[in-house]
């Protein structure tokens, strides 16, 4: 006779996290296929997405808006990364501690930009990393 019992594994996420990537530039269009490019990304969850850009000042450079809308880019496609059990208000919970750390003062492109602020967040959120192309610009030395 068997007993059957819990298993040790852990329920996978109940909501869908995206990374929603766009096309900083028309040349994106002959070398993604190459497989360069320069791309901002978001991140989306409950609804909302979540991106990092640069200013002058040591206030947070994570921002909020629509989903696939990001103003002056020119959306690319979405990638589900995985899934989260973190509710709404534990993901804003978690991006208020990320604002410390990427503030609009700390942006650079090569070591702290908006795919490394992405590849944290869907580390934290799915534990899963951003696809390596999406940011393969700030890994070549130039």
């Amino acid at each position: 006779m068997f007993i059957r019992g819990r298993t040790a594994k852990r329920r996978p996420g109940t909501s869908p996290v995206h990374l929603n990537v766009y096309d900083l530039t028309p040349i994106n269009g002959y070398a993604y296929w190459l497989g360069l490019g320069i791309y901002h990304s978001g991140v989306q969850v409950h609804g909302v997405e979540y991106a990092y850009g640069a200013h002058e000042h040591p206030t947070t450079g994570i921002f909020e808006g629509e989903p696939r809308q990001c103003p002056g880019f020119t959306f690319r496609k979405s990638i589900l990364i995985g899934r989260t059990d973190l509710t709404q208000r534990e993901v804003r919970s978690l991006i208020e501690r990320l604002a410390v750390e990427y503030t609009g003062n700390a942006y650079n492109l090569i070591t702290k930009n908006c795919n490394h602020f992405c590849n944290d967040l869907c580390l934290r959120l799915a534990g899963k990393p951003i696809p390596r192309w999406v940011n393969r610009l700030a890994k070549l030395e130039l």
